[in-house]
């Protein structure tokens, strides 16, 4: 039998390439394994909304407090956002926090379904509001620290990546509300949502720490670092301008999503098949992200965020087409595709500009902040449309369409002027 032995040069070329392996291994895990975890959450959390209502129902026999305790989860996050924040762009390795705030979100969701039917209900709705200030750390929380994950040259492509996450969230989560609760009963399809939110915690708490945070000086006060986040998200033109435009659209996303129980009965035959039609939307943005992450530097940011303001303006106005004209269904459902298709590249065209313009010690609370204010806006125009559709659902469609038009017209109003170019990001924004 021959026996084989290896030279010095073969050993040393043997150690590099696992050297080489190793290290290309490591990169493509750090790349991955945040968006795997954000889809995890993501997912969790648009399971945990229908799943929260579904069990209100079940529990106490009441559909509005199923309606109250999604309210409750959403509402909080106005407050919790800025907060999270700041103390994520406080921590030298924002992940840890991160992390914290996943667990106790999903500790949240499960003390709330632990007191339907054994405490008084109110206990319930404010274990709910305790539990949405945690909110946007699946949101915002993650999409800030893709910098610190991605080189920069990569940064356009994660960014479209990271939206694709929302949009299979949007896509799966409701889906295996509905399924699970069918299958299972409603208070498993919320335990099913915090295992998902659960299975995310390693992901976030493996986070890069943040480069330089322990030479960096360190603010007086949460105070101070809240309202230097408020001054970074409003005193920028062009930060501040996205950051409006996103959230008067999600006025008018709220308002649409209220209306399509009513459209789903008078248009498809039933209230269901109408909501049935947020799949269709969230596939939609899904498409339209998958094309972009494909051609990520194809079309400004700038130029997306009021381009597909406008697309998203013809939406409403093709639902209340869906009224009167003939094949309504088929209207109804292009409407939803092309909610979607706006909405996909919106969100990621969004990202870049808070990546390109907040500076790098507050760039968790930009992006907190901002969730936290589209999550309030989309509530607002659902509560609207709920006051109004009843009473005449194409006035109601016409008030959408024109809050998405005044967003594209906001942004052209807050358009620099020609003589003015933009800055290219300081190295502090691209850290």
């Amino acid at each position: 039998m021959t026996k084989r032995y290896a030279t010095p040069g073969t050993a040393r070329f043997g150690r590099s390439a696992r050297t080489a392996w190793g290290a290309a291994w490591g990169a493509a895990w750090a790349t991955v394994s945040p968006h795997a975890g954000a889809l995890a959450a993501r997912t969790g959390d648009e399971m945990s909304g229908p799943a929260l209502m579904l069990a209100g129902l079940a529990l106490t026999g009441s559909a509005a407090a199923g309606a109250a305790l999604l309210a409750g989860i959403t509402v909080a996050a106005a407050v919790g956002g800025p907060v999270l924040g700041a103390l994520l762009d406080r921590a030298a390795q924002p992940g840890r926090p991160l992390a914290a705030a996943l667990v106790l979100y999903a500790a949240g969701l499960a003390l709330v379904l632990l007191a339907l039917g054994r405490l008084p209900f109110a206990v319930s709705v404010l274990l709910a509001v305790a539990t949405g200030l945690l909110g946007p750390a699946l949101s915002g929380g993650w999409t800030a620290q893709l910098p610190h994950v991605v080189p920069a040259d990569r940064l356009p492509r994660a960014n479209a990546l990271d939206a694709m996450t929302f949009g299979a969230a949007s896509l799966a989560g409701p889906a295996l509300a509905g399924g699970t609760a069918a299958a299972l009963g409603a208070p498993t399809a919320v335990l099913v949502s915090v295992a998902l939110i659960g299975a995310a915690v390693p992901a976030a708490w493996r986070l890069p720490a943040r480069p330089g945070a322990a030479h960096r000086p360190r603010a007086a006060s949460l105070s101070g670092d809240l309202t230097a986040g408020v001054r970074a998200l409003v005193g920028g033109r062009r930060l501040a301008r996205a950051t409006l435009v996103s959230v008067v659209c999600c006025i008018g996303q709220g308002m649409l999503t209220a209306c399509l129980p009513l459209l789903g009965e008078r248009v498809l035959g039933g209230a269901g098949r109408g909501t049935a039609l947020l799949s269709c939307t969230a596939a939609g943005a899904l498409a339209a992200n998958v094309l972009l992450a494909r051609f990520p530097r194809a079309v400004a940011p700038d130029t997306i965020l009021w381009a597909t303001a406008l697309i998203q303006a013809s939406a409403p106005a093709l639902a209340a087409l869906s009224l009167t004209a003939s094949g309504g269904p088929a209207l109804l459902v292009t409407a939803a595709i092309v909610t979607g298709l706006a909405e996909g590249p919106a969100l990621s065209a969004l990202f870049a500009v808070r990546h390109q313009e907040a500076p790098a010690r507050l760039r968790g609370q930009v992006f907190t902040t901002g969730a936290s204010l589209k999550i309030t806006a989309f509530a607002l125009g659902a509560a609207l449309a709920a006051t109004l559709s009843p009473r005449s659902l194409p006035l109601t469609l016409a008030l959408a369409a024109g809050t998405s038009t005044a967003a594209a017209l906001t942004f052209v109003a807050l358009r620099e002027s020609a003589h003015e170019t933009a800055a290219p990001p300081s190295s502090d924004s691209v850290r």
